[in-house]
């Protein structure tokens, strides 16, 4: 049976200028699931990541702490929701300052965003959103021979979707899960005869006992 692991990206910049650069914890993060893959014997075949910075960096940090010569493709399958548009068409768009006030202004709006379907005046309409991560998802699942694993460096909104849609919870369960995705936690998906199941979801005892844990 086949594996893939599913990484969100660690702490980006939060109310800096450029979101998408990974902070000091980030990087941090990023090494230490690496070294949580390589504690559990990870044996990775095949390594994603999306196209954003975040997710490259992470990727780098990580995979240089879990060892060997494997190194990411980049796939903009597995890059996030664009949130500053969904927030512009659906919501008010707030400075990212206050943590829980952006919280509850993104959630309004990745409601609306989930309720207007194909009809979101957004350039990336939450179905088609789900196709393309799911294409991902079901690409990369075919791709692995048997018993092989997998690792993708991807978002938190990416992995929401893709363990709301394995539940079958639709929309309700992806505003849910998206709301409490860790950074750099661990989401396990195994690929069998009877195609993709959720194993775990959003993994983070790596950073429980410590200061690294953290939402935003």
């Amino acid at each position: 049976m086949g594996a893939i692991y599913l990484i969100r990206h660690g702490q980006a910049s939060f109310g800096a200028a450029d979101y998408d650069v990974l902070s000091e914890q980030g990087t941090v993060q990023s090494t230490a699931v690496g070294a949580e893959l390589r504690r559990r014997g990870a044996r990775i075949a095949e390594a994603r990541c999306g196209s954003l910075l975040r997710q490259r960096a992470t990727a780098a940090a990580a995979l240089a702490e879990l060892g060997g010569d494997l190194s990411a493709k980049e796939d903009p399958r597995w890059n996030e929701y664009d949130h500053l548009d969904v927030l512009a068409q659906h919501g008010t768009p707030v400075r990212q300052r206050d943590p829980r006030e952006f919280q509850a202004a993104l959630d309004a709006a990745l409601r609306a965003w989930t309720k207007a379907g194909t009809g979101s005046p957004c350039v990336e309409s939450w179905p088609a959103f789900g196709s393309r991560v799911r294409a991902a998802v079901t690409e990369l699942a075919a791709a692995l021979g048997k018993g092989e694993q997998a690792v993708v460096f991807t978002s938190g909104g990416v992995i929401a979707a893709l363990a709301a849609d394995l539940l079958g919870g639709g929309a309700e369960s992806f505003l849910f899960l998206n709301r409490v995705t860790a950074n750099a936690g661990i989401t396990k998906l195994v690929a069998g005869q009877s195609g993709l199941s959720l194993l775990s979801f959003n993994e983070h005892a790596h950073f429980e006992s410590t200061s690294l844990l953290s939402y935003r």
